[in-house]
């Protein structure tokens, strides 16, 4: 067993602040930097073509900044040989040079979307001006999300992408290289840059402001939830269907959404005015009907409005509050020092189940975990859907409960703690359910599904509930269950690789954390960001002082401040282009997942 770390050791200062008003350029301090060049698009062109025929390893000569007039390039790192990961470059500009309206980046969300709307536009400029594929940037969902591919201030707007320098074997192609810097990369840049100019398409700056707008008005929706107590809302007409089980594009054809008359609220946002819809209230919402007719499709909107999305999407005014969290069982999965006792008690082997920890955990007792996780996280609303929870966990009809005696039996099911979770805790659930009615009992509101159409079916639901009474338990949820306080981990990540795969792996030194469960995350650039942000709380924040709620508070902060590039620039890497802003919650639940975790 590895010695417990240290818990004087770093603190999150040392994670961030010391580091600030260091140059991007800069780098890792104590690493050798290669010499900046500097000079115009000419004389780059003109040394590519000199460089023809030479070493692959004299692309690094032309490390610096080269001015096109319009905006200045940076190559900022160069692959070591033609198969390593290509090299790393950016743009710079001015909004004043681009003609982009003042109006649409006076506030924090507005540049937000307006950089994630120009991270869409180079790609395509690059299919239009450099189809080859030698020019690349990350690639985009339909969620308007902070991304490192591009920033945006008042006075500056920055492009963050790759290209794959060419060779033969292992020697350059200069002549090939020159025209990709004399003519694909400047084009698309430009492409991407020139908002307002004479070539410049009118519909370019409509569609960057409906981009805008569309942002600005799926937070204002969510702000409507928090003033209005409510914790989801989906707009009518919004078009939840998906165009296949692995698309994200919206379903032609598909049956828009309609809200029940006795449910229908009505918001007003700052560009589509008033927005009439489906408002969840606290409590517990069951979705019931028949399979296919769109139970889960309704709970996959809700799950991802906590996102904006893009114009067109057809989910654009689904909104959830934003730490809102879909929990499911995932058998298999680590567990580190969690109070399982509301659920979970005299387990077998003797093991303490206010402190449960397992190497290989079982559906039920994952999900059983993922609760009490979402909850020591501070979610408003969990999303469960029945389809991918353990039975076990979420009911326990009476038939059964005759057959096995309560000592026998160490689950206590949800449905005998979800009301008290709700209106004892403050924690609401919207569950899918379609093979049970049990419960029905602890329904606060009750809508069925019927061919994608929605229904409130509450007082049905307690008419048959009258008539067929069971016995119900509604046990109190435990107030005073201990905070877990994350300790350093003793050196066993900190120099090692840090890496993701995808959405649902990452990698920290000799440890992979599987994230296929936490299903919130939407972009594998979240997951290499995640990646990150643990290795930061892992090497320099657990002090077995703070909570992991105040951790994560911790790191927000500098998120704010700093930007994404705070978490990988105390590391080896200078200017992250594939890192996408994830949730403060999905966060924390990466860092439960993680084998190496240590509590104080």
């Amino acid at each position: 067993m590895i010695p417990k770390p240290d818990p004087t050791h770093h603190r999150f200062t040392n994670y961030s602040s010391n580091n600030r008003g260091v140059s991007s350029h800069a780098g890792h301090a104590g690493k050798d930097i290669p010499y900046r060049r500097s000079g115009t698009d000419e004389e780059l062109v003109d040394a590519l073509d000199q460089l023809d025929g030479r070493n692959y390893s004299s692309y690094k000569s032309l490390i610096g900044d080269w001015n096109y007039l319009d905006f200045e390039l940076g190559i900022d790192r160069v692959q070591a040989d033609p198969f390593a990961p290509p090299s790393a470059l950016h743009a710079v500009t001015t909004p004043k040079k681009m003609g982009l309206p003042l109006d649409l980046i006076a506030t924090p969300d507005q540049r937000v979307a307006v950089a994630d709307f120009l991270v869409r536009a180079f790609r395509r400029s690059i299919e239009r001006y450099a189809p080859g594929g030698a020019v690349r940037i990350a690639r985009t969902g339909p969620e308007i999300l902070e991304r490192s591919a591009c920033t945006v201030t008042q006075d500056r707007v920055e492009l963050r992408f790759q290209v794959q320098l060419p060779a033969r074997n292992r020697s350059i192609l200069g002549h090939t290289a020159a025209t990709i810097f004399d003519k694909d990369v400047p084009d698309a840049i430009v492409d991407t840059f020139e908002v307002v100019s004479p070539d410049a398409e009118e519909s370019y700056l409509e569609a960057l402001r409906a981009h805008v707008h569309a942002y600005e008005d799926h937070k204002a929706l969510q702000a409507a939830l928090e003033e209005n107590g409510w914790v989801a809302f989906v707009a009518d007409g919004a078009v939840l269907a998906r165009s296949s089980g692995v698309s994200q594009k919206p379903l032609e054809g598909a049956v828009p959404f309609e809200s029940p008359d006795s449910l229908r609220r009505e918001v007003t946002l700052p560009h589509r005015g008033v927005v009439r819809g489906l408002a969840v209230e606290p409590g517990v919402t069951v979705i019931v009907g028949g399979g296919y007719h769109g139970k889960s499709t309704l709970l996959g909107a809700i799950q991802r409005g906590v996102y904006a999305h893009v114009p067109g999407d057809g989910r654009e005014l689904v909104a959830a509050l934003p730490e809102a969290v879909k929990v499911r069982a995932a058998d298999g999965r680590a567990v580190t020092g969690v109070d399982v006792s509301p659920f979970i008690t005299h387990l077998p082997d003797g093991s303490d189940a206010t402190a449960f920890s397992s190497e290989n955990a079982s559906g039920s007792t994952s999900q059983a975990a993922a609760i009490v996780e979402a909850v020591e996280l501070q979610t408003p609303l969990l999303l469960i859907d029945e389809d991918t929870s353990a039975t076990n966990l979420l009911i326990r009809d009476a038939r059964m409960r005759m057959l096995v005696e309560a000592d026998k039996e160490p689950i206590t099911p949800l449905v005998d703690r979800i009301a008290s979770l709700a209106h004892g805790k403050g924690v609401s659930t919207i569950i899918v359910m379609g093979g049970s009615g049990d419960l029905l009992d602890v329904a606060d509101r009750v809508l069925m599904l019927d061919t994608y159409r929605c229904f409130d079916v509450t007082e049905r639901a307690r008419r048959v509930v009258a008539e067929q009474p069971r016995e119900i338990l509604e046990l109190p949820w435990p107030l005073d269950q201990a905070p877990r306080r994350p300790l350093r981990d003793a050196g066993q990540v900190e120099g090692h690789k840090t890496k993701a795969s995808g959405l649902d792996k990452l990698f920290l030194g000799d440890q992979t954390v599987d994230l296929s469960d936490v299903e919130q995350i939407v972009e594998p650039g979240q997951t290499e960001t995640i990646a990150w942000a643990l290795r930061g709380l892992l090497d320099y924040v657990g002090d077995g002082r703070s909570n992991l709620p105040q951790l994560l508070d911790q790191l927000e902060e500098i998120l704010d401040r700093d930007g994404l590039d705070a978490l990988t620039r105390y590391g080896l890497r200078q200017y992250p282009a594939f890192l996408v802003r994830p949730r403060r919650i999905d966060i924390g639940a990466a860092l439960n997942r993680y084998r190496g975790l240590y509590l104080a």
